[in-house]
């Protein structure tokens, strides 16, 4: 696997892991600051910010999640990337742990080569299905 290559299939993984432990400042090297963000047509946001302050309303709610992703590709076309991950993200209630939420899909990515490294610019889940409650985010 080749650097470039390496490096936008990293993001996928530093974004799974930020969001696993709750590290929104990692989220910094993930996604450009006017990314473009389509959470299964549910949740639509433009800018790192609104996005972060979206994916934080749902966890900072929830107890532990596991953000599991594989099968991942990547195609470098000069200083534009392409990627996807298959996902499957498995959410504990913080208030009751035998409440769960599980989404299973895909993540779509499209990446810019930037003075600071590569750089998320359009993010988009693709759910497939789900299984629990949303009841996993609510506030105690």
């Amino acid at each position: 696997m080749d650097n470039d290559t390496a490096a936008v299939i990293g993001l996928l993984h530093t974004y799974a892991d930020a969001l696993d432990r709750r590290d929104w400042a990692a989220l910094d090297d993930v996604f450009a600051a006017d990314v473009r963000a389509d959470y299964a047509g549910s949740e639509i946001r433009t800018g790192a910010g609104d996005l972060v302050a979206m994916i934080r309303g749902y966890l900072d709610n929830c107890g532990p999640t596991q953000h599991l992703m594989g099968n991942e590709r990547a195609r470098i076309s000069g200083d534009h990337a392409t990627a996807t991950a298959k996902m499957r993200v498995h959410h504990v209630a913080a208030h009751a742990p035998d409440l769960t939420f599980e989404v299973f899909g895909w993540y779509h990515a499209e990446a810019q080569r930037t003075a600071d490294g590569w750089r998320i610019m359009a993010w988009r889940q693709e759910a497939s299905h789900h299984v629990g409650t949303f009841e996993v985010f609510a506030r105690t």
